[in-house]
């Protein structure tokens, strides 16, 4: 095997491993193209998380041939302010579509795509750790942890979630939210419909998945202490007191899991090094945009590198990517803060409320708005 590539992939998530089959379709040399992961397949293939999957993501999916065999289809999203009128319902059939997203277990996901993968020859490093790494004027070289060097003409950054102290610190002067997340089942469920509500300390989701549905119920940090201790009875009834009665009555939930939030949306970027996906921004779950977004940095870059693995190519996919990521950083992180920094019932949540029904009214704003949470801007 040698060990000098045109492009080396960091990161073996479903951006990364995205990008890395688009690569190859639109004609890079696969043997060129290596992707170094510090887990095995085996130990992604189990992860039970749910994920929310937009219609363009799906796209792109079908492209790659990893969109994943069974996935819960959201044919309407609900948004409504807890205790305050005006709310917004956006349906498929608005816009001619099978489905505005899909629901799939993050397991399900990455098998499909390293199956994908698996096809194409590229070169596969897993497990292998990155102790170090440095960028020359013509290469960066990889050192890994069982004493290999590996140089590459251009390093992708995909793998996300990995912040220093300060940048965690700072993340959660920011926020101040965590989620917890689990699966719920209610007596009175809609098929396909999925929720976005807005509660006093944040959004609560509930999208539909199997005979439930997933729950990601994001709030400050001493509720959700709090409420993630609770017995199953005493949860769903703060669950059901958020959530409303919309569903009926909530009647089972699992073990939760609480994560702290935080946005970090200052990619790197040198003369031939890029971050993507997470390590690029990582975001706030409310409107489940950022695995979407994270796709859609894949595509592009893919397009971009597969002509020419140059840093010409990472200057032209700043410029291109811009406008979408401004504007998802922006939807997503202007409602978490309304909700994060400001005191229950407070003037601006209760405007973020009320443009609910307008947005419902005005049909241009409400396109707008459904094709960004889509396919973003293009």
């Amino acid at each position: 095997m040698t060990n000098d590539f045109d492009i080396a992939i960091c990161g073996a998530g479903p951006v990364g491993m995205a990008l890395a089959v688009l690569l190859a379709q639109r004609g890079a040399a696969p043997q060129r193209i290596v992707l170094i992961d510090g887990k095995s397949v085996s130990e992604t293939a189990t992860d039970p998380r749910s994920i929310a999957l937009s219609y363009g993501s799906r796209q792109i999916l079908e492209q790659v041939g990893a969109w994943p065999t069974i996935t819960d289809p959201i044919r309407q999203i609900h948004v409504s302010r807890r205790g305050h009128f005006g709310r917004t319902l956006i349906d498929c059939d608005e816009y001619g579509l099978p489905a505005l997203g899909y629901v799939a277990r993050y397991g399900a996901l990455v098998t499909a795509l390293a199956a994908a993968l698996d096809k194409t020859g590229i070169v596969s490093l897993r497990p292998a750790r990155i102790t170090a790494s440095n960028e020359l004027a013509d290469t960066v070289t990889l050192q890994l942890e069982d004493g290999r060097a590996i140089g590459a003409r251009i390093l992708v950054q995909a793998e996300g979630g990995v912040f220093d102290d300060q940048a965690a610190r700072s993340l959660h002067r920011d926020y101040q939210q965590t989620a917890v997340i689990a699966q719920v089942t209610a007596d009175a469920p809609i098929p396909h419909r999925a929720f976005e509500r807005f509660t006093d300390e944040g959004p609560l989701a509930l999208l539909p998945q199997g005979a439930g549905y997933a729950l990601v119920w994001c709030m400050r940090p001493a509720t959700a202490a709090r409420i993630s201790g609770l017995p199953d009875a005493a949860f769903l009834a703060e669950l059901q007191q958020a959530f409303g009665t919309r569903l009926g009555r909530f009647t089972g939930v699992s073990r939760r899991t609480a994560y702290q939030l935080g946005l970090n949306a200052h990619p790197a970027l040198s003369a031939r090094a890029v971050a993507i996906g997470n390590a690029a921004q990582t975001l706030h779950p409310v409107a489940g945009q950022g695995l979407n977004l994270g796709l859609r940095d894949a595509a592009v870059l893919a397009r971009l590198l597969a002509r020419d693995a140059e840093p010409a190519m990472l200057e032209r996919y700043a410029q291109i990517r811009h406008a979408d990521r401004s504007a998802t950083i922006r939807l997503t992180d202007t409602m978490a803060r309304i909700f994060s920094s400001t005191p229950e019932g407070a003037l601006s949540q209760t405007v973020l409320g009320l443009s609910l029904g307008l947005i419902d009214a005005f049909k241009p704003a409400k396109q707008l708005l459904t094709e960004q949470m889509m396919f973003g801007r293009r």
